[in-house]
Order: structure tokens, then sequence, then C-alpha cells
């Protein structure tokens, strides 16, 4: 398995299909740990987002619960055998043995580890791709246009519009002043927004499909620590200006304007969010001479 380091990296994917240039982008946020991780093995690439649980269990070695679960996750998918939905279906069965070997009480939720996850895989002259949780990926066309692979799942809607309402002199954090609402969400996995979190219900959650390369340009796969900030949670991400961004200057042109809002919202109110920054892991594939 690669993990990938930020850097640039340049590959050549079957006879059909040339990918001129990778772009990665990987960051540790305000937290103490970055949960996020690059994946990459030959054809197949991927972005994980590892959440710790409520209830810290069965941690070890300096890591949490969510980077177990996303680095778990990332070393199945490196295998890169079968079907994306296969290799889900192998990380979530890895995720909940590890639990298990952790000694973790998997019949509390509040326990559980998880991951949310991107990954494609090209094939000649299509994409396959899997998803789960809220990681996104974006397919930009020859001709200016853009599209997400799938449409987002945004569990933390309500939350943050809650947290929006409190108002810029509210005392204390998001998760001290909502926490028996972030608790109730994170009730919600495999039932209200699916993650790879050792249960089998997050297999009922699995989207996937295939998608023709025919007029892509770039797709960036991402964590939502790359979301641009919004003013309004019941707005959806500016997909427009993402991608603007991006034919500017790249992964790190979103990057700087992330970093920017969030800089001058450090009590996370203007932009309604959990902390200051979120880990962030990105990678950006470019595409020529189809």
């Amino acid at each position: 398995m690669d993990l990938l380091s930020p850097e640039n990296a340049v590959g050549t994917i079957a006879k059909e299909i040339t990918i001129s240039a990778v772009e990665t982008l990987l960051e540790q946020g305000s937290g103490n740990i970055n949960e996020d991780i690059l994946l990459q093995a030959g054809n197949l690439f991927g972005v994980f987002d590892g959440a710790t649980s409520l209830e810290k269990s069965g941690e070890a070695g300096g890591k949490t619960g969510g980077l177990l679960a996303a680095e778990s996750a990332a070393e199945v998918f490196s295998r890169n055998g079968g079907t994306l939905s296969q290799l889900a279906a192998q990380a979530n069965q890895t995720i909940q043995e590890l639990m298990e070997k952790s000694g973790v009480d998997l019949t509390n939720r509040q326990y559980l580890w998880s991951t949310s996850c991107m990954v494609v895989r090209i094939d000649k002259n299509e994409i396959e791709w899997f998803q789960i949780g809220d990681s996104l990926a974006l397919i930009l066309y020859e001709d200016g246009s853009q599209r997400l692979i799938a449409d987002p799942i945004d569990h933390d809607r309500e939350t943050l519009c809650l947290w929006k309402q409190c108002g810029p002199d509210a005392t204390g954090t998001i998760r001290e002043h909502l926490a028996d609402q972030i608790l109730k969400v994170r009730e919600g996995m495999n039932i209200q927004y699916g993650v790879l979190n050792g249960e089998p219900q997050a297999l009922n959650f699995i989207r996937h499909g295939r998608e023709p390369l025919a007029g892509v340009t770039d797709i960036i796969l991402y964590t939502d620590g790359l979301f641009l900030p919004r003013t309004d949670p019941e707005q959806p991400e500016d997909m427009a200006t993402f991608a603007r961004l991006y034919r500017q200057g790249g992964l790190k042109s979103i990057h700087r304007r992330v970093r920017e809002l969030q800089r001058d919202d450090p009590r996370c109110t203007i932009y309604p969010r959990f902390k200051i920054h979120d880990d962030i892991a990105a990678i950006a594939l470019h595409f020529q001479g189809k």
C-alpha cells in the first residue's frame, strides 16, 4: 500500500487513458492528529476520513479509532482486487475485527470507529467509483462544466444550523453547546447516513457505479476538510467556485481559500463548523491524450 504524501506524481494507466499529473494534498487540521488518509494503488485512488468514537475505547499506539478505521480501510482497498463494492465489504469487516481485537464494546454505537471514503479506479475509458459518508469526487469536463459523482450526504446540516442560531456571542464550543445533538447524529450511523464502521448495515449505504471518461479533464477526490466554508449550512457547497479555484491553481488554490476564510472566523460561528481547521485529504487526477 502506498499511502500518498502531499507531492505531485505522474503515471500512465492503460493504453487508452493517460493520467498526465496527480496532485495530492494531505494536511492535519487543528486537532491533535490527522485522521485522513490518501491512497494510491496502481490505477486505484482514494481518500478516507476517519471519525473517532465519542467515547474513546480500544485506541493504542498514539492512534485514534478514526485513524485506525481509515488506515485499515485504505489497506484493504490497496489490494485492488474484485469490485470496489467487494473491497468495501471487506474493509467494513476488517474494521469490525480490529475493534473486536481492541476490546471495543460493539453494542454501544458511541464506541464505534468509522470512516467515510471516496475511491475511484481508472479502467480504460471508464471510472469505477465507490462512495460512502461525506467524502466526495468532482468531475471537470472539457466544456468547462463540473459534476459531483455522487450527491453530498450532509448529515451535519441540522447540527450546524443549530450552532449558527447560537450566534457569535455564544460561549464555549459547538461540542459543549450541542453535545446531545452531536450524539443523536452519531447514533444515526447506517440508519440515516452511511459510514464504514463494522456494522453490516453499512453495506446498505454504499454508492457505486461507472462513469465514462469521454470529455473529462480532471477528477478531484476530497474529504470534507476541503469543503468551501458556508455562512448558511442550508445552502449547498458552491461547486462552481470550487471548480474555478481548482482551474486557477489546482488543489493549492482551493486550500488557500478555505484556510483564509477559516482563519478569519476562529470562533467557527460565521462559517458554522466543528473546529477551526479540519483535516484534509485530496487527490486531483488530470487526464490528457485520450
